[in-house]
């Protein structure tokens, strides 16, 4: 068998609350058999997660998500200020990709 070492490197979280939330955050640690620090790092985690997915995930209605599928296959045509942004653009990448040729 292959053993492998990984190195974890642990951060420290600490925070000050008043003697009643410690009192019900330490309950109910207890009541769900972790240690308070178990119990903190476990709620604290799941919300992170949840916030960072809900952050990170788009919802439309149907409604929405067929607009938004018929705006992609059916673009509407380019708006003058769109079209003058796609030159400058153009222009732009065109001088870039020409390279720069500084000679002493």
């Amino acid at each position: 068998m292959v053993s492998t070492t990984h190195s974890k490197s642990l951060e420290r979280i600490g925070a000050r609350v008043p003697s009643e939330v410690f009192h019900t955050l330490h309950q109910a640690a207890a009541l769900t058999g972790a240690t308070l620090n178990q119990f903190l790092v476990q709620a604290a985690l799941k919300e992170a997660q949840a916030v960072i997915k809900r952050e990170q995930t788009l919802t439309l209605t149907r409604r929405d998500a067929e607009r938004l599928l018929d705006l992609l296959e059916n673009p509407p045509p380019p708006t003058p200020a769109l079209a003058a942004a796609q030159v400058r653009y153009q222009e732009l990448k065109r001088d870039a990709d020409s390279g720069f040729n500084w000679q002493p």
